[in-house]
């Protein structure tokens, strides 16, 4: 049974703030299988107040990338996985209202369940105490992340890679082909080539679909031409 000042404690020891207003956060931290005022319209506010903050953490960090790249930056922080990891690290499930049937099917341990509560923690603490709350605790919790990011242009899938490589060097754009397709429709197997004529090099790749098979070929491809030729010895 909850305390009467539930879940103030939690919110000083986990997140080293004092609430105003209890009832917004005890709606955070309630699911819509549990009775009672749940978090999704404070999930929906706090998954922009989280975008806008996290965007404004990448921009003073990444002085010189482009508005590709910090896009993709934020999506390694703020997609459902990472933020699932932040609600695991401060202990979120714990304190999660669930249904007695997601309790009992372990939904304090599920990604999107932690990742929505997060987002709705996010959004109480910006109706509680405004941005001035919610900008230093978000640049807190996600500092370690942020310097942890790969440089931006290791986030760009291989097509695009490789095509700036060979824009760089003043080289035709590789040419894709589909070579052949097996299995069932909803099961399908592609297999396409990646030919690059300007260097005298063709990788083959293979997915689930033409463009996943196009990325491996291009992924082939870029390692083809990254390893260096073998010298005689």
């Amino acid at each position: 049974m909850m305390s009467a000042d539930w879940p103030a404690p939690w919110l000083r020891d986990r997140l080293g703030y004092a609430p105003q207003d209890l009832a917004l956060f005890r709606a955070a931290l309630t699911h819509r299988s549990a009775a009672g005022p749940n978090n999704e319209r404070l999930e929906f506010l706090g998954d922009a107040v989280l975008n806008l903050l996290i965007a404004h953490e990448l921009y003073s960090a990444f002085p010189h990338a482009t508005e590709g790249d910090l896009s993709r930056l934020r999506a390694r922080l703020v997609s459902r996985e990472p933020l699932a990891e932040v609600a695991l690290d401060l202990g979120v499930g714990a304190v999660l209202q669930l249904g007695s049937g997601e309790l009992k099917s372990g939904g304090f341990r599920r990604q999107s369940i932690l990742a929505d509560a997060f987002e709705a923690l996010c959004g109480a603490i910006y109706l509680d105490g405004g941005h001035g709350a919610a900008a230093p605790l978000i640049a807190r919790l996600f500092a370690p992340r942020i310097a942890a990011l790969p440089p931006p242009e290791a986030l760009k899938d291989p097509k695009t890679r490789l095509q700036e490589y060979l824009q760089s060097r003043s080289l035709s754009l590789p040419r894709y082909a589909v070579l052949h397709i097996e299995g069932e429709d909803h099961e399908q197997t592609f297999r396409v080539s990646c030919e690059v004529p300007g260097l005298g090099l063709r990788c083959e790749g293979r997915g689930s679909s033409r463009r996943r098979a196009e990325q491996d070929a291009a992924r082939r491809m870029l390692e083809e031409i990254e390893t260096p030729p073998d010298r005689p010895s």
